[in-house]
């Protein structure tokens, strides 16, 4: 028997292998994944009692449309191959599929969860749509029919508005850059609205509105932005994200531009409205001003003035019947006087001469030097006129009568 060295084995080993299992779907488990610097993929394949090395080199790698992860089922297509320098054998895979479901359906719910995470849904980040816009910018293939279905639509609903198209690759590997990048030089340029869409497809057609570069785009800019994408039962990653999702291209430009026609209706009856609301004021202050000047004529200086004038007449009136009056009583009692004052007169100095005859004839009667004053004398000491009662032995005292002075000292006392 000839002998081999081990690298001639294991050549011959590689040469059967390889042409014995050039094209194998294989079934099983993702594990021990590294995704290496350049681009290559590693990892084990494994069931409930046998594993697979693989690798995947960078030019597939790069077409994958999901995530590997730990634990998630896949088939494999590839071929095995060997590892010659450790004589290991793996399987070169070509593409992967997860088992169960396609990629793009993986993918979709594998970045949906992701960004779903980190916020870009959230409701309270949405922006608010200006009801009047006066410019918008429209990302779409302007080949295609939704940019005609748009146009067509704004041009019947609202033409006073400014519409840039950019023109953009709408399914295709390069598609997504090219929207993210038109999304990103819009908002810069202030617009109101940004639109971005295409018409209806496969998943493999929309697919470019599910890219993470778009999304990241559409999170991180200023503007507005609605996403009208493909039919009504269309989801796509966009439509999470942007701040409205419109169910078809035209349907956007019906939700985010005012009808003209409704527009007309409602300035109508604003401004029927706006003419029963002036009248109504204009009555009410109508009726205000008619009170006032009421008000004011019942209360003003002038008729203030005639009331006081009227008032100062009243009164200079009753003031003059007052005095004459008071002058004709006055006359009447100066008559009155007039001829009874002699009468008057006469009969006070009649009553004063009978009171002084009266009082003379008192006089003389009480005068010492009519009455008869044998034994009586007045009695005074210290030419103070004294009772005999206060006197007490030894007081000298006077004794006066009407022709005679003499003094006099107290001997006894006695009562009577």
């Amino acid at each position: 028997m000839h002998t081999l060295s081990v690298s001639a084995l294991n050549e011959q080993i590689k040469s059967l292998l390889e042409t014995s299992f050039n094209r194998v779907l294989v079934e099983g488990e993702l594990s021990r994944i590294t995704f290496h610097n350049s681009g290559h993929i590693y990892f084990t394949l494994k069931d409930s009692s046998s594993t697979l090395k693989a690798v995947m080199f960078r030019g597939n790698a790069s077409k994958l449309k999901f995530q590997l992860k730990e634990g998630l089922k896949v088939i494999l297509d590839g071929a095995i191959t060997l590892y010659k320098p450790r004589g290991e054998y793996q399987i070169n895979c070509f593409s992967i599929e997860p088992a169960g479901h396609g990629a793009l359906a993986l993918a979709y719910e594998q970045l949906k969860q992701k960004l779903s995470s980190q916020g870009y849904f959230e409701e309270s980040i949405k922006k608010q749509l200006p009801p009047f816009p006066r410019k918008i910018a429209l990302i779409t293939s302007v080949t295609g029919a939704a940019v005609q279905d748009m146009l067509r639509v704004a041009n019947t609903r609202y033409r006073a508005i400014d519409i840039d198209l950019y023109d953009v690759l709408v399914q295709g590997d390069s598609a997504a850059g090219a929207i993210a990048n038109a999304i990103i030089v819009s908002d810069t340029r202030y617009y109101d609205i940004i639109v971005i869409g295409r018409g209806g497809g496969s998943i493999e057609d929309l697919w470019a509105f599910n890219e993470e570069v778009v999304a990241d785009a559409i999170f991180r800019a200023k503007t507005p932005i609605v996403s009208a994408v493909g039919h009504e039962i269309d989801w796509v990653i966009s439509d999470f994200c942007a701040d409205l999702r419109a169910p078809t291209p035209s349907a956007a430009m019906q939700m985010i531009l005012p009808d003209t026609n409704e527009l007309y209706q409602y300035l109508d009856s604003l401004q029927m409205q706006f003419s029963q609301t002036l009248s109504q004021k204009l009555f009410v202050k109508q009726q205000e001003l008619e009170h006032l000047y009421s008000s004011y004529s019942q209360h003003s200086i002038e008729k203030k003035l005639v009331q006081k004038n009227t008032e100062i007449k009243q009164l200079q009136g009753a003031y003059i019947q007052t005095i004459n009056f008071k002058l004709q009583t006055f006359s009447k009692e100066l008559e009155h006087i007039t001829i009874n004052y002699p009468n008057a007169i006469n009969a006070v100095i009649n009553v004063a001469q009978n009171q002084l005859n009266n009082l003379k004839n008192m006089l003389e009667s009480n005068n010492p030097k009519f009455k008869s004053k044998s034994g009586f004398a007045q009695i005074s000491q210290n030419n103070k006129v004294v009772d005999l009662s206060t006197l007490k032995i030894d007081d000298v005292f006077e004794a006066q009568s009407d022709t005679i002075n003499l003094s006099a000292k107290v001997i006894e006392i006695r009562n009577i």
